[in-house]
């Protein structure tokens, strides 16, 4: 394994610059994703206009539930891995990579079935207005049923990351960004498909990047792929996966069920703060790639350090990623703040001044706690790698009832000034949480 080039183990060396080289490709990964969102966006909302790109942001919560419980139960599944990898017991690693298979091929089934046959019921408990809900089914209903290639991607990609490769998921993922952006003109501009188009574009570039990581691991990773006895069926490995990535999924569903409460909020002001609240959330999503990237790379770090009984590695590389993540949400904080209106233009004509204002007071005020953003993050994943899921899943229900709150109480009083302010109360109060509960990890370690 010492001479295997396509994983990398994370148990010696200089924590910092260790997570931050493995962080690049991540956030690299991120980067090209939220870019290729950032085009359906511009390609919607400048060749479809403002109602177009309400349609296709009515249901960015409700995505944000089902695709972040996709993405989060297949990262929950790799930390047994990582742990197994850093402590090179590779028998049992492969044990929990074929269980693991086996779980996000059911987890696909019954997601996509429920999902897409609950499809407009989802829309009408958002309160999606009548003048945009034709293209918000299309939109959702196609996004819906290529869950599949969601699952496939995220669990192989997890499964790299956790033996140390971050490189060739990144690779993939930017190939089949560039299909695509080519995809999204073809099928909007030529074709004249719509939103549908869109999502028809992101669902078969989703697919593409998948099966390049399925083919690479195929090809090249020898040391991940389930021998003939590792595939032997045991209760107690799926439990513990289930264990680990049941509430890593629900952790994201339950931060998404506050978001979804909120754009139900947002939706019923009206279509102007539907397409400014859209235009603002890409703008958000692309700023905070460093933050998922930093706490993914963490997430590994950790799990491999844990795993390998090295303990005071795992608490002096959180504190130095901890700092890093602060640093860089007051930079990003203040950007937000100053060149908001301008960053929102990219989405829409200069003519859309009402929903440039919106969006423009909506990034200004998420700006002014940035920072706070990247405790949550940091210490979730750490709290979640050291074996606490359930502590992580309770920062998610605090993250839901802060912004069920904010919405259900104060957007009914103070409108979209309300609506600016209730992520902020989501970070706030799960960042401290997650501070307090990261901190009394590192101190519970050695003795557990």
């Amino acid at each position: 394994m010492e001479n295997d080039s396509t994983v990398k183990s994370m148990t010696e060396g200089r924590p910092l610059p260790l997570i931050l080289k493995f962080m690049l490709p991540l956030l690299l990964s991120n980067v090209v994703q939220q870019t290729y969102n950032l085009v359906d966006a511009m390609i919607v909302g400048r060749m479809l206009g403002a109602s177009a790109l309400a349609s296709v942001g009515a249901s960015s919560s409700v995505l944000f539930l089902v695709l972040g419980f996709c993405g989060g139960s297949c990262a929950g599944f790799s930390i047994p891995v990582a742990q197994n990898f850093g402590a090179k017991d590779y028998p049992r690693m492969r044990s929990f990579i074929y269980h693991g298979i086996l779980l996000t091929l059911v987890l696909a089934a019954v997601i996509t079935l429920l999902t897409s046959l609950l499809c407009p019921r989802i829309l009408h408990i958002l309160r999606t207005p009548e003048d945009i809900y034709p293209d918000a089914y299309r939109y959702l209903l196609i996004i819906f049923l290529g869950i599949p290639f969601t699952f496939l991607y995220n669990y192989l990609s997890s499964i790299l990351r956790a033996v140390g490769n971050s490189r060739m998921p990144f690779l993939f993922l930017t190939v089949s960004a560039v299909l695509n952006i080519f995809l999204d003109f073809f099928c909007v501009a030529v074709l004249h498909l719509g939103c549908a188009g869109a999502a028809i574009a992101t669902t078969a570039s989703q697919a593409l990047s998948g099966f390049f990581c399925l083919i690479y691991i195929c090809k090249a990773v020898l040391i991940i792929q389930p021998k003939k006895e590792d595939r032997i069926w045991k209760k107690k490995t799926v439990f513990h996966l289930l264990g680990m990535g049941i509430p890593m999924g629900i952790q994201f569903s339950i931060t998404a069920i506050g978001s979804m409460v909120m754009q139900s909020a947002n939706n019923s002001l009206g279509s102007i703060c539907v397409s400014g609240f859209t235009a603002g959330t890409k703008i958000k999503l692309f700023t905070i790639c460093p933050f998922d990237a930093l706490a993914t790379a963490l997430a590994t770090y950790v799990g491999q350090n844990y795993g390998a009984r090295k303990f005071d590695r795992v608490k002096k590389g959180i504190l130095q990623g901890m700092a890093v993540g602060v640093a860089y949400g007051i930079a990003a904080g203040i950007a937000l703040i100053l060149f908001g209106r301008n960053l929102a233009s990219l989405f829409l004509t200069s003519d859309s001044v009402e929903v440039l204002d919106a969006a423009a007071q909506f990034l200004r005020c998420l700006g002014y706690f940035y920072w706070m953003l990247a405790l949550v993050n940091i210490c979730r994943a750490s709290v979640q790698a050291l074996g606490y899921p359930g502590r992580a899943v309770f920062a998610g229900v605090i993250e839901m009832i802060a912004r069920t709150s904010f919405s259900m109480i104060l957007v009914p009083i103070y409108g979209y000034a309300a609506i600016c302010y209730t992520d902020q109360s989501a970070w706030v109060t799960a960042g401290t949480y997650s501070t307090i509960v990261c901190l009394w990890a590192l101190r519970k370690m050695k003795s557990r």
